[in-house]
């Protein structure tokens, strides 16, 4: 048979495929098919909101028009005042949180690290402020820190701490004004931070204790080193990957923080809270002035940036090879840390002296004790009396122990116990510490007076279908991530990090701008669009992980036996992704059931409202309905707190698996 001549054009056609699959990967078609939505979410409501605002910025409203500045509003910070004293404000509420949530998580792991029984009662106790919501955890504070009504300021001056605090020039006076005395108030929102922020330093620091191997412990033992030198020669190296990871991340959502600030002080007293973002939501969101509201949060952006890139830099260190070269020789890295952390304690000393020494003070008491009670230890077992030197150990780990569970504990107890006070109760303090009797007064009121059930009806709807489209387009998309091979993967997946620490301070003004520019705010589908920001980003590098930790060999068992690739991915890998997808769903459904920045932004109608604001809603300026607020805090606690009670292994997992690990 005579063969048919191949023209030029055919042999093009046919080469085309192959040279498209070589140049793009053998499964790019697949792979942009399931990176479509997450693209498209992330690119419509992440990248595009923050080049629009680098536009806003440029602008200033003139009566009803805006016009084009240039970097007017940028030079126009150089004077302001406000701003000023936000940025630093910022710094220090971030700086000082960092360092007392590091400080405290690191205590509580290795307490729970060396606890024998009991464990997993103790950690699902400490898990209890992260799994507050924001809205509950400032309203209990701000009760309990009343001067006059609170509890804080009782339980201080019936143990004589009060008194002694103030001989000791810790505070001006006492009874101290914690939220209205300019000296006190930053401290006072620093601690409400630290005791929510522990909890997420404790599960962190814990899943890195674990992975540090124990033969080196027993090494260390073996050429005589004490619990001290063990601590700094195989603890601290063990976590250091842990630590700054955890710190990082934590820093750039402290230094954003909006939500916490603003419901204990809304600022004050004068502008001594008052944190930058506080600054652009006064100019953008009160003033109407976008431009200058953008330039205010776009400033800080290489700060931001800064962390950002440190961040992305320790979580992708991973992927390095082995025998890459490093820019920078181990002296080099040394000596550019300690030189920023000089600095660093500098602007803390020149932000405020009084602060920085009363910060001193409260953790060098506590080593100092530590560090006697570790001596006597070390002591006792030199000594060959190894019994008195666990009986002293124990003791001291008991009493560090219970001290962290009652600050834990004290605010939750205090809601429990309101909400079932009578207001005769509330208002003359009669059974301060025990209803007598128990009454649900408060939840009638709530249910009657406030449209509580509306607020409800609203996250709800908003939280699950925002946690539903969140899981599906991070299902897909980290699939595709973890799985196919396609070009850009390396890129989209460093897109995807960026976002996921991409804090909303950065998106509030110029999602609420478009937003409002097509009708959307006050209504229930601006949150929808609006809240997949903070949950796609870190849903998608969480199932990331946890599909790369799924073997390969059951994929391939699959695709041999006639499965697609889509078979494969809905038979195989999800039913084994389980634990991932449970970790996404819990953790997005409470970030949706707790969110307040955005819900504060785009909604101002009450039957649109949902918890957080609706009951910030319910103070009208110096009436604060304590009974009933109290109420709403355990009614919206609850469902949270089952939650994660059911689902704390799987948060756990994923935290320190998927999200930290990627």
């Amino acid at each position: 048979m005579t063969a048919v001549p191949t023209t030029s054009a055919q042999a093009v056609a046919r080469g085309t495929p192959s040279r498209r699959r070589a140049r793009l990967g053998g499964d790019w078609r697949l792979a942009w098919m399931l990176l479509a939505p997450t693209a498209l979410l992330v690119g419509a409501l992440i990248l595009f909101p923050i080049i629009y605002s680098v536009v806003l910025s440029t602008t200033q409203r003139h009566g009803a028009d805006t016009v084009f500045v240039g970097l007017a509003n940028f030079a126009s910070l150089v004077h302001d005042r406000l701003f000023h004293a936000g940025v630093v404000n910022s710094y220090v509420f971030t700086c000082y949180s960092e360092i007392f949530k590091v400080t405290a998580g690191l205590v509580a792991a290795l307490l729970l690290h060396n606890l024998r029984r009991g464990r997993a009662i103790v950690a699902g106790v400490l898990l209890l402020p992260w799994v507050v919501p924001t809205i509950v955890t400032a309203f209990t504070w701000r009760f309990l820190l009343d001067p006059i009504f609170g509890s804080v300021n009782n339980l201080l001056t019936l143990s004589g701490i009060g008194p002694l605090l103030a001989q000791l020039h810790l505070v001006g006076s006492w009874p101290a004004a914690w939220l209205s005395d300019p000296g006190l108030a930053m401290p006072s929102v620093i601690m409400v931070n630290v005791w929510k922020g522990i909890p997420f330093f404790t599960v962190n620091f814990l899943a890195g204790l674990k992975a540090i191997d124990s033969g080196l412990y027993e090494a260390a033992m073996v050429d005589g080193a004490s619990a001290f030198r063990r601590f700094i020669h195989v603890t601290l190296p063990g976590l250091r990957y842990v630590i700054i990871v955890t710190t990082l991340l934590s820093s750039i959502w402290t230094f954003n923080n909006f939500d916490l600030v603003w419901l204990m002080t809304q600022g004050g007293p004068g502008d001594a809270t008052a944190p930058y973002v506080l600054v652009a939501y006064i100019k953008a969101i009160q003033q109407l002035q976008f431009g200058p509201g953008a330039a205010s949060t776009l400033v800080l952006l290489p700060v931001v940036g800064v962390l950002v890139v440190l961040l992305v830099r320790m979580m992708r260190s991973g992927d390095r090879a082995p025998t890459q070269r490093r820019r920078l020789t181990d002296g080099q890295r040394r000596g550019l840390v300690i030189a920023a952390l000089v600095a660093g304690v500098v602007l803390l000393v020149l932000a405020s002296v009084s602060f920085f020494w009363r910060a001193l003070v409260i953790l060098g008491v506590p080593a100092l004790l530590v560090a006697c009670v570790g001596g006597l230890i070390s002591w006792l077992a030199s000594r060959g009396r190894v019994r008195s030197s666990k009986i002293v150990q124990g003791l001291g780990s008991g009493v560090v122990l219970a001290v962290l569970m009652g600050f834990v504990l004290l605010p939750l107890y205090w809601i429990l116990v309101t909400a079932f006070k009578s207001d005769l109760q509330i208002t003359s303090r009669m059974s301060d510490l025990w209803p007598t009797p128990w009454s649900t007064e408060q939840f009638f009121g709530l249910l009657s007076d406030q449209p509580f059930a509306t607020w409800y009806r609203n996250t709800l709807i908003v939280s699950l279908s925002s946690t539903a489209l969140t899981l599906v387009c991070a299902s897909l998309g980290g699939y595709a991530l973890a799985r196919l091979r396609f070009r850009g993967a390396h890129s989209f997946t460093s897109t995807i990090l960026l976002t996921y620490v991409m804090p909303g301070a950065l998106l509030f003004i110029p999602l609420y701008r478009l937003l409002s520019g097509v009708h959307l705010t006050d209504s229930l589908w601006s949150l929808f669009l609006t809240y997949p920001t903070f949950g796609l980003p870190f849903a998608t590098w969480l199932l990331m992980g946890y599909f790369r930790s799924i073997p390969v060999d059951l994929e391939e068992a699959a695709l041999t036996d006639g499965c697609s690739r889509m078979q494969a991915f809905v038979r195989v890998v999800l039913p084994l992704a389980k634990p991932g997808l449970l970790a996404v769903g819990l953790f997005t459904l409470t970030n949706a059931w707790n969110e307040f920045l955005f819900a504060f932004v785009l909604i101002t109608k009450d039957e649109l409202k949902t918890l957080p604001v609706g009951m910030q809603s319910m103070i009208f300026g110096d009436v604060v309905p304590q009974g009933e607020l109290a109420a709403a805090s355990l009614l919206i606690s609850i469902p949270v707190v089952l939650m994660y009670a059911f689902g704390q292994r799987f948060l756990t997992e994923g935290l320190t698996a998927g999200a930290v690990k990627g």
